[in-house]
């Protein structure tokens, strides 16, 4: 499975702990080619976080709202990367 598809479905996974730990390894795989970049993973993952947060206190209510600003911020990181063209050879 692709870098960002296995992203797309952590978005929805119901153990959030362990679903932005995956998420920060898989992108640890991309190569950080701008500043840009950097920051829009740090987005990305401060979205997944705060998903979390809100499902955690506010129950189910909100997290459509979140998980779909978060799949916005994922499109971005991966507009910036190139997609997965450009995750590292090992």
């Amino acid at each position: 499975m692709q870098i960002f598809d296995r992203i797309d479905s952590l978005i929805d996974a119901e153990d959030f702990g362990a679903a932005i730990e995956e998420t920060r390894a898989l992108l640890l795989q991309l190569e950080q080619r701008s500043d840009a970049l950097t920051h829009a993973i740090d987005d990305f993952l401060l979205d997944l976080r705060t998903l979390a947060f809100i499902v955690e206190c506010y129950g189910r209510g909100f997290e459509l709202l979140a998980r779909t600003l978060a799949r916005r911020r994922l499109a971005k990181v991966r507009l910036l990367s190139g997609g997965v063209h450009s995750a590292r050879q090992k």
